[in-house]
């Protein structure tokens, strides 16, 4: 489309780009250019107008665009494919219509919005344009059914040390799938799978990271929080992301030629909110108590019971919920 078209010209230029330029660019009129810019502006990019100079996009550290994705991840060697969307339902179900249409991966979605984004267990996941990272991978992983979930405590490090290298925040892991920054949640992780018999078709994982949201419904005040909320200031969005898949790709390298999580459970279990304290698992075969203590290579959670028996939790229909606050 024209507009994407002239928002990647205006990235490249960096300063002021003449309206005649533009037009001889891409063959088009000035008023189609004119419309064009003005979607722009209507999708919240902010683009300064100056005669005799041209247009000017302004605030360009803090956009999320196609180019400045190009950029990003020009270098790495992990990613096929990357795309970003505007808008779209979700990044979730992106992948898995990339999926059913023969894309092998790994492949990225990354969106400005989504309109029906969700979390764990099917909870709605708000995910309003210029707040966050919302975004989703497509990979076809030479693992059994079974070990799969693993993927999502890979996934939740590489977010983890990602925030951590883009922001100087010290994020940690609550188990299995949030990332917490002063004990309030800032990101959550969804990871689905389509089988074929006993092997995987493709997985899904899904992040969605609060970056610059400046408050939350007063329901969630308590739990939840942004890069922004923590650090006083805006983030960028590009860098992070570049840092996360820079992690995910070392650690899922590691983790699939292995073939076991032991290698990163060390790092795991240093990022690890919970461990040493005191947690309620919410099992549908009843909830008990007790401490967290680490994980096992298997990456379940293990809990010393307030009987003092030792129990590995699964993720899956288990919750894992501080007793003293979310972590």
């Amino acid at each position: 489309m024209l507009k994407d078209d002239i928002l990647k010209a205006l990235l490249e230029a960096g300063d002021y780009c003449s309206g005649q330029a533009l037009c001889e660019r891409f063959h088009v009129t000035r008023t189609a250019v004119w419309k064009a810019v003005a979607r722009l502006r209507d999708e919240g990019y902010t683009i300064e107008a100056r005669q005799n100079r041209g247009y000017r996009l302004q605030n360009t550290e803090y956009l999320l665009s196609q180019a400045s994705l190009d950029e990003a991840f020009a270098a790495q060697n992990f990613l096929k494919r990357w795309v970003f969307l505007q808008q779209t339902d979700s990044t979730n179900l992106e992948v898995k219509r990339a999926a059913a249409a023969g894309d092998w991966g790994p492949t990225l979605f990354v969106a400005e919005e989504q309109t029906a984004g969700r979390g764990r267990r099917g909870r709605n996941w708000s995910s309003p344009p210029g707040s966050g990272i919302w975004m989703s991978l497509l990979l076809r992983p030479k693992l059994r059914p079974e070990r799969a979930s693993v993927l999502t405590l890979v996934t939740a490090l590489a977010v983890t040390d990602g925030i951590r290298e883009a922001t100087g925040l010290e994020a940690a892991i609550k188990w299995p799938n949030d990332v917490v920054v002063k004990g309030k949640k800032v990101a959550g992780i969804l990871t689905e799978m389509s089988t074929d018999m006993d092997r995987i078709e493709f997985v899904v994982i899904g992040i969605g990271i609060n970056v610059n949201t400046e408050s939350f419904p007063e329901e969630i005040q308590s739990v939840a929080t942004s890069l922004a909320i923590e650090q006083g200031k805006r983030a960028a969005r590009t860098p992070i992301i570049a840092a996360i898949w820079k992690h995910f790709a070392a650690y899922e390298r590691l983790f699939e030629a292995t073939g076991s999580f032991a290698a990163l459970k060390e790092r795991y279990e240093t990022l690890l909110a919970n461990r040493n304290r005191e947690v309620r698992v919410l099992d549908p075969d009843g909830e008990y108590t007790g401490t967290a203590i680490g994980i096992t290579e298997e990456g379940e959670l293990l809990v010393l019971r307030d009987d003092q028996s030792l129990t590995a939790v699964r993720s899956g229909e288990v919750s894992v919920r501080g007793i003293y606050g979310y972590v």
